[in-house]
């Protein structure tokens, strides 16, 4: 690719539809059973060869611009060194291409419009966009087991991303295998002006679940996915977590209550939080939960979505088959 070639990737958020967590093993993760559902609200990873800077600091930057409304108070949150996730993924990347840091810095553009530490795994998104950006502009070829062993280096929600769709993950949550569901769900997500650490949710959670049992898979759960009926999907919905959110910010309650309230079939908070989640019935209903929860004040902002969808996608700037996905993966 040229000096002037620019690869974006595109990425989903994800909702849990069940994340059951087993005690705390010794090397501090937990062995959970996590049912991940890829919605359609897109993080947009931009890279492309960094230029050199003028005034005479070393090239390669991250910008992050609010790809949705209401976001951009929320940017302050996303760190702009090497400490993001996404810079880390372009470094691991370079590593399996044999480049040097010389050789392989590059300018990163994040858009946003996943929720910024609000449990829908915004920043896993962003590494995931940014390892299938890099592959493509540094001619690494790595196959798709190859970017998924790297996106479990970086964290445990990573590799799911680049999957997409929905799947089970079991381990610290990295080793993936699909679910099928067939149907399309509607959800509405309720944005928190504060973020929530997820550290701090699970120590939490150690702290009210010390007897915490072996997390275990839900068949009611799987066959509500492959049935395609939301209202089962209801009665099933799972987070082993929310308590230990709801216990570090009981101001959430209010929140879930008002969307049950509004016409939800049920509500949840989002993985570790902050970001509440509501399936409805179809695509009207959920316009109305959302609109209910804004006039109601119990969040800042509500977004509606429906999954499953695709997981990270080439939408810019390499040769894409009719899926957009890199060209022989």
């Amino acid at each position: 690719m040229t000096a002037d070639t620019a690869v974006t990737v595109r990425a989903p958020a994800k909702v849990n539809l069940q994340l059951a967590v087993g005690p705390v093993r010794e090397d501090g993760y937990h062995d959970l059973v996590n049912v991940f559902h890829a919605v359609s609200l897109f993080d947009e990873v931009t890279v492309r060869w960094a230029r050199p800077d003028p005034a005479g600091a070393a090239p390669g930057r991250i910008r992050v611009r609010a790809a949705a409304e209401g976001l951009d108070a929320h940017l302050a949150e996303v760190p702009l060194d090497g400490t993001n996730l996404a810079a880390r993924a372009a470094r691991l990347v370079a590593r399996e291409a044999g480049l040097d840091e010389e050789r392989s810095r590059v300018d990163i553009r994040i858009d946003k419009a996943i929720p910024v530490a609000g449990g829908m795994a915004g920043g896993s998104a962003d590494a995931a966009a940014a390892l299938l950006a890099c592959d493509a502009l540094f001619g690494a070829g790595l196959d798709a087991e190859a970017l998924r062993r790297l996106a479990a280096d970086l964290g445990s929600d990573v590799p799911f991303p680049l999957l997409g769709r929905t799947a089970v993950g079991t381990g610290r949550g990295e080793v993936l295998e699909p679910l099928a569901a067939p149907g399309r769900f509607h959800w509405v997500f309720a944005l928190s002006a504060r973020g929530l650490s997820t550290p701090a949710v699970f120590a939490e959670y150690d702290r009210l679940r010390p007897d915490a049992p072996e997390p275990r898979g839900d068949d009611a759960l799987v066959q509500a996915l492959g049935d395609g009926d939301p209202a089962a999907l209801a009665g099933a919905l799972s987070n082993d977590l929310e308590r230990a959110a709801l216990s570090l910010r009981p101001d959430l309650d209010r929140t879930v209550r008002a969307g049950r309230d509004a016409g939800a079939l049920a509500g949840i908070v989002s993985g570790s939080g902050p970001t509440c989640a509501f399936l409805a019935a179809d695509a009207h209903a959920a316009e109305e939960v959302a609109r209910s929860l804004e006039e109601s004040g119990a969040c800042e902002r509500a977004l509606t979505a429906h999954g499953d969808v695709p997981g990270a996608r080439i939408v810019e700037g390499a040769e894409k088959d009719a899926e957009g996905a890199p060209a022989g993966r």
